[in-house]
């Protein structure tokens, strides 16, 4: 649909037919009016979002006043799903800004943009901010976080003094933001201006470039650059090491704009925001969490946040990945084990390389499997 931000298979194969720019005015207003049945709330808002962008003017109101007057039930369901897409629930923060309890969902969601995010902390009433300032992660990923927090007019002092005080010993200044200017004399005695010499995310991006934006995957090789001559290497070595000294916000902004070779150094880091940030990263790819999930070594944030992402928990091979990886807790790996297939359960229950609880597991399902096996054979006597 021309100007719509998402493509149309962001919408459930059965729902198409209603945005479809070709099809009847009648079925598009049909869906404008939320009157499609069975459709499940995530489902319904991405419809709504579409037809927002519809070339009919009468179509475009109808989806608009639909989503502002969905009831509670509905958007309740919508606006935790991080199934549904960052650019509909951005459009919905504006459609339900009205309710408290449907911006805060929007602020929880995990899928939610740092940009919407961004756009909401300067406006929202002042019970949410807390959840604008305790999402740390976002605050030193996104500046204008921060900035927003800081000109909310409903913000109390303690929120944004906790707020920056964070940020400043994590390391980020923005000289245009009193609050951060006056946090960091506050914290470290000194003015922010007088500060140099320090590398930033972008600086290094732009000095390095071929090592940290270039993704060879991406341009359809082997997904491996070439062996590096002497003095390629000695570059590498300055920039891992200037990678190192650089604070946990440069970290986490080279994590979400670097390439492979920025985020396995920076998944290593021993703050957990800097390697979360990296596994976060738009450009991460599913062999990337693949590696991760097999890891032994990998922080346990990012384990977490690769077990709960129901997205990535559609990878067969990183189910069984996550099962045979004794950092995974002992719950977790137990409730994918019945997920996997025979032949992999056979081999669990052989391996003396997985945690002993996951092995027992594995050997009890097969014996269950063989005794339901010649019950059904003796029975069929």
């Amino acid at each position: 649909m021309p100007g719509c931000p998402l493509p149309v298979e962001a919408l459930s194969p059965a729902l198409r037919k209603h945005v479809d720019p070709a099809a009847p005015a009648p079925l598009r207003m049909m869906g404008a009016k939320g009157l499609v049945p069975a459709v499940a709330p995530g489902d319904l808002v991405t419809m709504l979002f579409f037809l927002s962008f519809d070339a009919d003017a009468a179509v475009q109101e109808t989806a608009a006043r639909s989503a502002s007057a969905l009831p509670e039930k509905i958007w309740s369901t919508a606006l935790r799903s991080e199934a549904v897409d960052g650019p509909v629930l951005d459009w919905l923060a504006d459609r339900l800004a009205s309710s408290p309890g449907a911006l805060q969902a929007i602020l929880l969601n995990p899928a939610t943009s740092d940009e919407t995010v961004a756009r909401l902390a300067p406006v929202v009433p002042a019970p949410l901010l807390e959840i604008i300032r305790q999402n740390e992660l976002r605050l030193l990923r996104h500046d204008d976080i921060v900035r927003g927090l800081c000109r909310n007019p409903s913000a109390p002092a303690s929120t944004i003094d906790g707020a920056c005080d964070f940020c400043v010993r994590n390391g980020l200044v923005l000289l245009d933001v009193p609050q951060l200017v006056e946090a960091h004399r506050r914290i470290h005695g000194t003015d922010p201006a007088s500060r140099s010499g320090e590398d930033s995310a972008e600086t290094l991006l732009v000095e390095y470039r071929a090592e940290l934006a270039h993704e060879p995957e991406a341009e359809g090789g082997t997904g491996s650059m070439p062996p590096p001559d002497p003095e390629q290497e000695l570059k590498r070595l300055s920039m891992t090491q200037r990678v190192l000294k650089m604070s946990v916000s440069q970290k986490i902004k080279l994590a979400t704009l670097g390439n492979r070779e920025a985020r396995t150094l920076l998944l290593r880091d021993a703050n957990r925001l800097v390697s979360l940030a990296a596994a976060q990263s738009p450009r991460i790819t599913d062999g990337e969490i693949l590696s991760l999930a097999n890891s032994r070594t990998a922080n346990a944030d990012v384990l977490r946040y690769i077990y709960e992402s129901r997205d990535f928990l559609k990878v067969y091979a990183l189910r069984a990945a996550l099962v045979r990886n004794p950092k995974v807790p002992l719950p977790t790996a137990l409730k994918f084990l019945p997920t996997l297939q025979e032949k992999d359960i056979k081999d669990l229950a052989r391996d003396r390389n997985v945690p002993a609880t996951v092995m027992a597991q594995a050997k009890s399902w097969m014996i269950k499997r063989e005794m339901a096996s010649k019950g059904s054979q003796g029975g069929k006597h």
